[in-house]
């Protein structure tokens, strides 16, 4: 799975946008709906930041910010890092352990194409547990 591209791995219909005058209320319920932990902030078809969980707790709520009017923008994680489509999971999990983030947009021809995030390693593992349970509850 490391050596695999993130292109087969990353999550394009989890992929989430929003221009960055957004309000932290409104980001947060597209999040929801989706049930992503990120949101990228993306303007004129560019990736501008990303809003992401831990932004909402220490960037919003822990500084006593109103959800109903903070824009993205002033509580975004600006130009942050990115990931070619093309480089291997195993680059992405590198990059967000030793930067100690979870979430990294995908950019490919300038453009947000999808997000990978520290989730997606344990995924399969996880289908591969569930099924096994499945299994072990039907023949109990």
């Amino acid at each position: 799975m490391f050596d695999q591209p993130i292109r087969n791995i990353m999550e394009q219909k989890k992929f989430l946008s929003a221009p960055p005058e957004t309000t932290v209320s409104n980001a947060a319920r597209l999040m929801l709906n989706k049930n992503v932990g990120a949101i990228m902030v993306v303007e004129n078809e560019r990736l501008v930041g990303i809003f992401t969980e831990r932004d909402a707790v220490f960037r919003v709520i822990a500084q006593g910010r109103d959800v109903k009017t903070t824009p993205l923008t002033d509580v975004m994680t600006a130009a942050p890092k990115t990931l070619d489509p093309d480089k291997s999971y195993g680059h992405a999990m590198l990059l967000m352990q030793e930067n100690g983030f979870r979430h990294v947009p995908v950019i490919e021809n300038g453009r947000p194409i999808g997000i990978i995030s520290s989730r997606n390693a344990m995924d399969p593992d996880l289908e591969e547990f569930i099924s096994e349970e499945r299994r072990r509850e039907h023949y109990r």
